[in-house]
């Protein structure tokens, strides 16, 4: 009997950050099916596929040689790959029993060879992998490892670049559009799991000041040592983002403004660490405003942001006071 393929421990994130792409049913692309087609004439197999393992499917960015465009993520091969760093051979599915009655076996396209490397975001979640697939059994030498492993590293690089499409440059948190993305997939699975959420407004204050003060460069640096402090005070799980000029947000899921403050405390913390060690400056302060999100409310990702904006004023204009 064939074993269900195991759930990483992070699936939830792993699925966001893919999501958070919009590469998921979109059209054939040259740039993947280019490297489709070198993986499946240098291993001489009739089956070559990039395998995106979404929640409950896994869908073919690129496809040679199959006419699917997804199958169930039960019956995946790559749902076992991406458990793992290395390259997943099975040199005969028909005795392997992870995979002996597999419908893919059993039936069409009649697998029996299969070798997948994990594709990783840049954010380190396994996506999906590139995968070359034969109807006979057949061996994978260490050499064929190595060459399906740098070809793999090609689509990863090819993700890369989507990926840049969401991210700011200056301090590669996510921008704007990669923060909507990401929030939204966030929102929809707390929704269903009827989980809490907050969404935290901040803005670093005198941004303009430091502009005019000590030049653009020391307002970059001031931004960028913000969003360094930011990761370091959050979960890999919260969603964070320099949404524009001196504006930065986060999305905490899974907890309330309380379980949230904490971590604002932790960045308060190093900011006035900062403050008071770094000898080039410039200091800085911080606004903030927090807003709990309810599960069972229709309210939406830009009507939360707007309540949290709000509150982020109030304590702006409480400091001026």
């Amino acid at each position: 009997m064939s074993k269900p393929p195991p759930v990483p421990p992070n699936d939830i994130e792993r699925i966001i950050d893919l999501r958070s792409l919009e590469i998921l049913d979109t059209p054939p692309e040259e740039r993947f099916d280019r490297i489709n087609r070198l993986a499946r004439r240098v291993f001489e197999v009739p089956i070559a596929l990039v395998s995106l393992i979404d929640e409950d499917r896994q869908w073919f960015k690129s496809r040679i040689g199959l006419e699917a465009t997804e199958t169930p993520r039960e019956m995946a091969f790559c749902a076992h790959a991406i458990m793992g760093d290395e390259v997943l051979v099975v040199e005969d599915a028909s005795v392997d029993d992870r995979f002996d009655d597999n419908p893919l076996v059993t039936g069409e396209p009649g697998m029996r060879f299969y070798a997948g490397c994990p594709i990783t975001s840049p954010s380190g979640h396994k996506l999906g992998t590139l995968c070359v697939i034969d109807r006979r059994p057949r061996e994978f030498d260490p050499e064929d490892v190595e060459t399906l492993q740098d070809l793999a590293s090609m689509i990863e690089m090819e993700i890369a670049a989507l990926q840049l499409a969401t991210t700011d440059s200056l301090t590669q948190l996510r921008n704007r559009r990669g923060f909507f993305l990401v929030s939204r997939q966030v929102l929809s699975f707390a929704r269903r799991a009827a989980q809490p959420a907050c969404l935290v407004f901040i803005d670093l204050d005198n941004m303009k000041q430091i502009n005019d003060r000590l030049g653009h460069d020391a307002g970059d640096r001031a931004l960028v040592r913000t969003a360094r402090m930011l990761n370091s005070s959050l979960r890999e799980s919260d969603v964070n983002a320099r949404l524009a000029g001196d504006e930065f947000c986060v999305l905490f899921s899974g907890t309330s403004a309380h379980g949230a403050s904490k971590a604002i405390a932790r960045l308060q913390a190093s900011v006035e660490r900062h403050n008071e060690n770094d000898e080039e400056g410039p200091s800085l302060a911080l606004s903030i405003g927090l807003a709990d999100w309810d599960p069972s409310s229709e309210e939406s990702l830009e009507e939360l942001m707007k309540r949290a904006d709000r509150k982020m004023y109030v304590h702006k204009r409480s400091k001026s006071a």
